[in-house]
């Protein structure tokens, strides 16, 4: 790739530093400090509710709040008003719904990703919900971990908004509620007055410093706004397992500083407790689990009891009052090994489980792809074709897929029908049928990681700082052959699915390039034909003539010139009825919303008409692909195919040559 220019790195750098200044903006944060007394006169008038909310109702307020503003916090990270996620969800401020936080980077899980906001909406309504641990379960680079930390930076995003202001004790290791310092005898008139409950209660840590330092005069109790961060250990913790043998209860509930017993003179002094564990510093906020089946029963029985009670034990102090959101996360050995010890029922029993499972729509994939690939540094001066991470996203979903039963229905077929394509005989309501059939599809099979190494691995191993479609089915290939983990039975079923892959979807889809690039007028040619087919159709459904564009005679309706349409797209003489009537439908829809039936209001009628037009011109593209000394008429015809390729289909060079080779091939076959 060529070097940009000094004056376009410069617009580059001015627009970049331009995004800083709208998220800065945009989170422009009021610090805030006093005693409580004047938190009490000053910010709980009209904050009341918004200062009395539980981890769960925090959780819960900061989704709804990036789904009404995402198109402000997309301006504001991105320096324009598009959505995050690149779908437009959001845009011009109608907002995307709780899921948008997630939508930024996970693809093709909304019916998980509903399922998690549904626990947060009920645990942030009281339900019996917020007391259970929330267990995501999925296969490995499933998405488990980005939706924990998504949720993580959505909370420390959230909490420089006016919206998600929190306030806390001043030095507090627990950030505890300032709220908490009002005496249980007063409670009933603050919520008299306030019309919110108080549910938390003093730890020892600031019932000590109350007493020493202000003589039980709570209103002169300091206090402070505070900001979540994980960097800060501020109401967001994390915990991932070490060795199972060594690991110790400390690490979540802390321990005695021995340093500070010779100060102090007594264990039981608050002063002297080392306050570092991940269960202070996620409180009132989250925790995160990683996987968690791998840690001690223990631990298991006192974050489960932290969640349901709200509190933990430690020796020499009471009850610890913490209400944290526990997010925990594994993989599917660990949990099948978990279910097989019966003494685990009860810790499951309290346990909200979320599965997780790989995407299995090919074109949502091929977005994580893309998202993955912006990202590595590897890829920045490499092109891919245009077709060759939506290829790889089509083998990686068939090895996820369960084989069909249904009679008529493949592998392809199935594999479409989840991307949200028309499938001749199978309607759209299949796909809900489909997967209750097979609830575990997704849990298993390639993950995204396998794919963009074995493309990394491609692209270290070429100069050409090209790779086509091709070149990554021999990269997975290789990868496959030589990942000592499968057996030869697994590999050989995906490397047939790297073959089926080809055969069925990118053969197709590099025929249609050539052929398009080809015939400049495709797209004109392809409407009048679409026009012609919604005449004939017209008049054959209402049983009359048409008259003739070229005689001027009348005559009935074409029916040869249909099904040769038709059967392009495999539409059986019973079906065609039905599929005729559907296309009619459909163009008066669009004729009544004064628009154009074009190729676009119909995808299968899109792909009848291509083919068509393909095997009408296949002579024509043969001899001009032909490899055998073409004469100075056919070279520029496949020179302007070539310019053709890269300069409107996504190709560079490399690729626009391999394709036409490739499509050569394929025709010499036929």
């Amino acid at each position: 790739m060529q070097s940009d220019s000094p004056r376009g790195s410069s617009q580059r750098g001015e627009s970049f530093v331009e995004a800083l200044s709208a998220y800065s903006r945009f989170h422009r944060a009021q610090h805030w400090s006093g005693t409580f007394g004047e938190f009490l006169r000053t910010v709980v008038p009209g904050n009341t509710r918004q200062l009395a909310r539980t981890s769960h109702e925090y959780l819960w307020d900061m989704l709804c709040w990036f789904g009404k503003n995402s198109s402000n916090v997309s301006s504001a990270s991105n320096g324009n008003g598009a959505a995050a996620n690149g779908n437009g969800n959001g845009v011009n401020g109608e907002g995307a719904g709780p899921k948008e936080l997630f939508k930024r980077e996970l693809f093709g899980i909304d019916e998980p990703l509903g399922r998690i906001v549904d626990y947060f909406k009920a645990a942030a309504a009281g339900s019996d919900v917020g007391r259970r641990l929330l267990l995501l379960l999925g296969p490995p680079s499933g998405g488990k971990s980005t939706m924990a930390i998504l949720l993580k930076r959505g909370l420390e995003e959230y909490s420089h908004t006016d919206e998600g202001a929190m306030y806390a004790l001043q030095g507090s290791p627990m950030h505890e509620s300032p709220l908490n310092l009002i005496p249980a005898s007063l409670r009933a008139d603050f919520r008299d007055t306030y019309g919110v409950e108080i549910k938390g209660e003093l730890s020892p840590w600031a019932r000590d410093r109350l007493e020493r330092e202000f003589e039980g005069d709570f209103l002169r109790m300091p206090v402070e706004r505070i900001f979540l961060s994980e960097a800060a250990r501020v109401g967001v913790g994390t915990y991932a397992p070490h060795d199972p043998t060594t690991a110790d209860l400390a690490d979540l509930v802390g321990s005695v500083d021995l340093s500070k017993v010779a100060q102090y003179g007594d264990e039981g002094d608050p002063r002297a407790w080392s306050w570092s564990g991940a269960v202070y510093a996620a409180s009132r906020g989250v925790l995160e689990m990683i996987e968690i089946l791998k840690v001690k029963r223990e631990f298991l029985y006192l974050l489960l009891t932290l969640t349901q009670e709200k509190n933990v034990k430690v020796s020499r102090f009471p009850l610890i009052y913490l209400d944290e959101t526990i997010l925990a996360h594994t993989n599917l050995a660990e949990f099948h090994k978990f279910l097989q010890e019966k003494e685990n029922e009860a810790l499951l029993d309290r346990m909200v489980i979320v599965k997780v499972p790989y995407t299995l729509s090919y074109v949502e994939e091929s977005r994580i792809y893309n998202k993955l690939v912006s990202a590595a540094p590897a890829f920045r001066d490499v092109h891919l074709d245009p077709h060759a991470l939506k290829l790889a996203a089509v083998f990686a979903v068939l090895t996820r897929l369960y084989k069909p039963e249904r009679e008529g229905l493949d592998m392809s077929k199935k594999l479409r029908l989840y991307a949200g394509e028309s499938v001749e005989g199978f309607p759209e309501t299949e796909i809900t049928r489909l997967r209750a059939e097979a609830p575990e599809e997704g849990l298993t099979g390639v993950s995204p990681r396998f794919i963009v190494n074995s493309i990394s691995n491609a692209i270290t191993r070429t100069d050409k700082k090209s790779l086509t479609s091709m070149e990554v089915l021999l990269a997975l290939k290789d990868s496959i052959e030589t990942d000592a983990r499968m057996d030869a039975k697994a590999k050989k079923l995906w490397i047939d699915y790297l073959v089926l892959a080809r055969k069925d979807f990118y053969n197709r889809w590099v025929k249609e390039d050539v052929h398009r690039a080809l015939f400049a007028s495709f797209e004109d040619e392809a409407q009048q034909l679409l026009d012609k087919y919604l005449d004939e159709v017209e008049a054959s459904l209402d049983h009359r003539e048409v008259t003739d564009p070229i005689t001027g005679e009348s005559r009935p309706a074409d029916e040869r010139f249909l099904r040769s349409v038709e059967e392009k797209i495999k539409v059986s003489e019973s079906g065609k009825l039905t599929f005729r009537q559907e296309v009619v439908r459909k163009a008066m829809v669009a004729y009544k919303a004064g628009e154009k039936f074009t190729l676009n209001s119909h995808s299968r009628m899109r792909e009848a008409i291509e083919q068509y037009l393909f095997e009408e011109r296949r002579d024509v593209l043969r001899l001009v692909t032909s490899a055998a000394r073409p004469d100075d008429e056919a070279r520029k015809k496949i020179s302007a195919v070539q310019d053709r390729l890269t300069s409107e289909y996504g190709y560079d060079d490399h690729s626009a040559k391999e394709a036409l080779s490739y499509v050569t091939t394929l025709l010499a076959q036929e």
